[in-house]
């Protein structure tokens, strides 16, 4: 049974990165801006990070999806998530008005925003410490 659990938790979190990368690679330009609206980084920093959190989204759903690595493919999507909770969490904390960025929708960002991100930081977390559950993971 702990096998099928984690493997459902290491698919889940695959398919939920891999659709969040899809949803934001048709407009890396409208993603940048919401990156940008955390105000976390420097101007010129902005496009570079928003393609590169992409493609880190990427590569880490499709080593969950696949299985051979997928104790180093979660531990990465939960340092993404302690990430993106961070600077959720510091975004609402000082007031700023934004646009979640998440799955390249015009949804806004809320402490329920943050709450989501914290139960997707769940399987992640017990993936990277207990392993794929079999498939190949």
């Amino acid at each position: 049974m702990r096998g099928r659990l984690l493997l459902a938790a290491r698919l889940l979190t695959g398919a939920v990165f891999l659709y969040a990368a899809a949803t934001k690679l048709p407009d890396l330009a409208a993603f940048a801006v919401d990156v940008a609206d955390y105000r976390l980084l420097p101007a010129a920093l902005v496009p570079p990070a928003a393609a590169a959190l992409v493609g880190v989204e990427i590569l880490a759903g499709l080593a969950l999806l696949l299985g051979p690595w997928s104790r180093a493919a979660a531990l990465l999507a939960a340092g993404l998530l302690v990430l993106f909770i961070g600077g959720l969490a510091q975004a609402l904390l000082r007031g700023i008005d934004l646009r979640c960025g998440c799955f390249g929708d015009a949804a806004p960002a809320t402490w329920l925003t943050v709450l989501r991100d914290g139960a997707f930081l769940v399987p992640a977390l017990a993936v990277a410490r207990f392993g794929g559950g079999g498939w190949r993971g």
